[in-house]
Order: C-alpha cells, then sequence, then structure tokens
C-alpha cells in the first residue's frame, strides 16, 4: 500500500480530517500519520486512535507493518 493510498483511506474515513503522512526511515513500511479532526473533539487520545485504526482495519493486517499516530482535533 502506497503512502497516498493511506492518506486517501483515512480521509475516506474520517471526512472532513486533514492528513499528513510521514515515512521517517523512508521504507514505505515504517509510517507516521498525524491527523487533525473535528470529530476528535471530546474524545480521549485512545478513542481518537481507534477511530483512525478503523479506516485502515484491514490494512494493518497485512500491508502495513508499523503505524505512529499523532492525533488532533480543530
Amino acid at each position: 500500500m502506497t503512502i497516498p493510498e493511506i492518506q486517501k483511506k483515512i480521509e475516506e474515513g474520517l471526512p472532513g480530517c486533514k492528513v499528513e503522512i510521514l515515512d521517517p526511515y523512508r521504507d514505505g513500511v515504517h509510517i507516521k500519520a498525524v491527523v487533525t479532526y473535528s470529530g476528535f473533539a471530546g474524545k480521549g487520545l485512545i478513542e481518537q486512535h481507534r477511530l483512525v485504526y478503523a479506516t485502515l482495519k484491514d490494512e494493518l493486517k497485512e500491508e502495513i507493518h508499523a503505524l505512529a499516530l499523532e492525533t488532533r482535533s480543530e
């Protein structure tokens, strides 16, 4: 799965969010997603991360090796 595909999947799952995907090791396997979403308001960090992980449920099983998250509310 490519970085643009990961970004698109998160954006489709959390409409209106802003997503920045980083590849700090430049290996395409260890990815960091910075997600800003108004739907995170009032939710704890774990719940925010669960919302993002839910958008990539199938991909996390096989295609994405490691995903670090930074979530922010708008």
